[in-house]
C-alpha cells in the first residue's frame, strides 16, 4: 500500500485551490477559472490512481491515514476507503471537474463562486473518506455553508427562499445526527468516535437504544437522500440553483445520505436495521411511485428531473431494505449510476436554458432537427434514466428489485409501477422537446458546443460502459457488500 497520503491530497487539494483563488485579483477571471479547473482535474487524476491501486479482492479499509486530532476525548483524523466509498470518490471528483468546466458560464462574482465551489468539493469528498464520527460530522456540515451561498447568490428568481429552505432542512437533520454521535460515544466501552471501533462494540447495545440512535441518524441522512416526506427542499433547490450546482446537488449530495446508511446506520446498528427493514421498503416504494407521478405533472424541465431524482433514490432505500447481497449491490450501484445519469440530465437542461432562457417544456418542439447532436445526447441520457437495458440505469434498478423481491414481494411488485410511469414522463418529455413542428421562436438556436460536449461525453461513455459490462463497477464494491451483509446476518443471495 502506498505511503503517500493520497486521501488527504484528494480531499484538501480543492480547499488549497480555493484559498489560492482568494489571493487572486478578482479581475483576473481567466486565472481563477484555470486554478479551479487544475485542482479539480488533479483530484480526479488522484481518484483514478486510487482506482488503479485499489485491491478489490478484500473488504478491509485501504489507504488508511490515522493521526490523533483531539486525543483527550478520542477524536482522530482517520481516513480510509473500501468498496463502499471508492466509487463515490471517483463520482465526486469526476462531477466536480466537469461541473467546474460547466461553471465557466457564471458571469458575476466569479472569485467568490469558485472559492465556495472548491470548499463544497472538499466537504463532499471528506464525508466519503472520514472514519471518525466527529470528523465525518465536521465535513458533512462544511458542505452546508457553500451550498447555501451558491444557491442564494447565483440562483434563480426564488433563490433566497430555496437556499434558506435547504439550510433549515439539512441543519435540523444534522442536529439529530449530532445527538446520535454523542449517544454512540457515551454507550461505547471504551468511549470512542472511531467508526471501525464502534463496529466491534455496538452489537452489545439493547434494541430500544439502537432504535433511538438509528432514528437520530435516520433524520440526518433521510433529509439528504431525500426520503419522503423530507424531500420538499429538493425541487426548490434544484430549480433555483445554477446548473453546475444542480449537477453536484443531484450527483453527489443526495449520495451522502445513502452513504451514511451504508457506513454508519446499518453496520453499527444491525438489530435496529432489521427492525426498520419493512419501513425502509415502504418508504422506498413511496419515493419511487410518488416521485414518478409528481415528475409526470411538471412542465418545468429542471423540476421534472429533480422529482425523477426522488423516484430514483427510492431504489436505494428499497435495496437497503432487502438485507441481501444483490439488493445492497444494486442500491450502492444505483447511487453511482444516478449521479452519472442525472448529472448529465441537469447539464443538458442547462444547455437548453442558456440558449432559450426558459425551461417550460410546452414551449419547445422540433429541436431534434435544429439541434441534432443535442438531441442524440439527450436521448441517450433519457433512455438511461428510464432504465433501458444496455445502459447503466437498468442494472442497478434491476438488482435492487431482485434483492428486495426475495424478501418483500408485494412492495417490489408495486414499485415496478414507478418504472412504467418513469418511462411515460421521460418519453413525453422527449416528444415535447425534440419532436413535432419547430417553434419559430427557436429557429436561431445553435447546437451544443464543444465545451458543453466535453462535460457530457465522459458521463455518456460511463453510462454505456457500465450498462454493457456492470462488473466494471460491481467488482470494486462486491467484497465490502458481502462482508457487510455477513455482519448484518442478511441473505447471501
Amino acid at each position: 500500500m502506498m505511503s503517500f497520503p493520497i486521501l488527504t491530497f484528494i480531499v484538501f487539494l480543492p480547499l488549497a485551490g480555493g484559498l489560492l483563488i482568494l489571493f487572486t485579483p478578482k479581475k483576473n477571471i481567466g486565472l481563477i477559472k484555470t486554478l479551479a479547473t487544475i485542482v479539480t482535474a488533479v483530484a480526479l487524476l488522484l481518484a483514478v490512481v486510487l482506482l488503479l491501486n485499489f485491491d478489490y479482492s478484500t473488504s478491509s479499509m485501504q489507504f488508511e491515514e490515522n493521526l490523533p486530532w483531539i486525543p483527550s476525548i478520542g477524536i482522530s483524523y482517520h481516513l480510509g476507503i473500501d468498496g463502499i466509498s471508492i466509487g463515490l470518490i471517483f463520482l465526486t471528483t469526476l462531477l466536480s471537474f466537469l461541473a467546474c468546466i460547466g461553471s465557466f458560464s457564471i458571469a458575476v462574482r466569479q472569485k467568490e463562486y469558485f472559492f465556495l465551489y472548491l470548499l463544497l468539493v472538499t466537504g463532499m469528498l471528506g464525508t466519503f473518506v472520514a472514519l471518525d464520527l466527529v470528523l465525518f460530522y465536521v465535513l458533512w456540515e462544511i458542505v452546508l455553508v457553500p451550498m447555501y451561498f451558491l444557491i442564494g447568490i447565483w440562483g434563480g428568481p426564488r433563490k433566497e427562499y430555496a437556499a434558506i429552505k435547504f439550510f433549515i432542512y439539512t441543519l435540523a437533520g444534522s442536529v439529530f445526527m449530532l445527538l446520535g454521535i454523542l449517544a454512540f460515544y457515551f454507550t461505547s466501552t471504551p468511549h470512542t468516535f472511531s467508526i471501525l471501533e464502534l463496529g466491534k462494540t455496538t452489537s452489545a447495545l439493547t434494541l430500544p437504544l439502537q432504535i433511538i440512535i438509528f432514528i437520530a441518524f435516520y433524520l440526518g441522512f433521510a433529509v439528504k437522500v431525500p426520503v419522503f416526506p423530507f424531500h420538499t427542499w429538493l425541487p426548490d433547490a434544484h430549480v433555483e440553483a445554477p446548473t453546475p450546482i444542480s449537477v453536484l446537488l443531484a450527483g453527489v449530495l443526495l449520495k451522502m445520505g445513502g452513504y451514511g446508511f451504508f457506513r454508519i446506520s446499518f453496520p453499527l446498528l444491525k438489530d435496529a436495521a432489521h427492525y426498520f427493514a419493512l419501513p425502509f421498503a415502504l418508504l422506498g416504494l413511496i419515493n419511487i411511485v410518488y416521485g414518478a407521478i409528481v415528475a409526470m405533472a411538471q412542465t418545468d424541465f429542471k423540476k421534472m428531473v429533480a422529482y425523477s431524482s426522488v423516484s430514483h433514490m427510492g431504489f436505494v432505500m428499497l435495496g437497503l431494505a432487502s438485507m441481501t447481497v444483490t439488493g445492497f449491490n444494486g442500491a450502492l450501484l444505483q447511487m453511482f449510476n444516478h449521479g452519472i445519469i442525472t448529472g448529465g440530465m441537469f447539464l443538458l437542461v442547462g444547455v437548453l436554458y442558456d440558449r432559450a432562457h426558459t425551461r417550460d417544456l410546452d414551449k419547445f418542439g422540433g429541436l431534434g432537427v435544429k439541434m441534432p447532436v443535442y438531441a442524440g445526447v439527450l436521448t441517450v441520457f433519457t433512455l438511461a434514466s428510464l432504465g433501458l437495458p444496455g445502459l447503466s440505469g437498468f442494472i442497478s434498478e434491476f438488482m435492487s428489485l431482485l434483492g428486495t423481491y426475495a424478501v418483500f414481494r408485494l412492495t417490489t411488485i408495486v414499485s415496478v409501477l414507478g418504472i412504467v410511469i418513469t418511462a411515460a414522463y421521460f418519453l413525453y418529455m422527449l416528444q415535447r422537446v425534440l419532436m413535432g413542428p419547430l417553434n419559430e421562436k427557436w429557429v436561431g438556436l445553435p447546437d451544443i458546443n464543444k465545451r458543453e460536449l466535453l462535460t457530457l461525453v465522459p458521463l455518456m461513455l460511463i453510462t454505456i460502459l457500465i450498462g454493457v459490462y456492470p462488473l466494471l463497477a460491481l467488482r470494486y464494491q462486491a467484497p465490502s457488500i458481502e462482508a457487510l451483509i455477513l455482519k448484518l446476518g442478511g441473505l447471501s443471495f
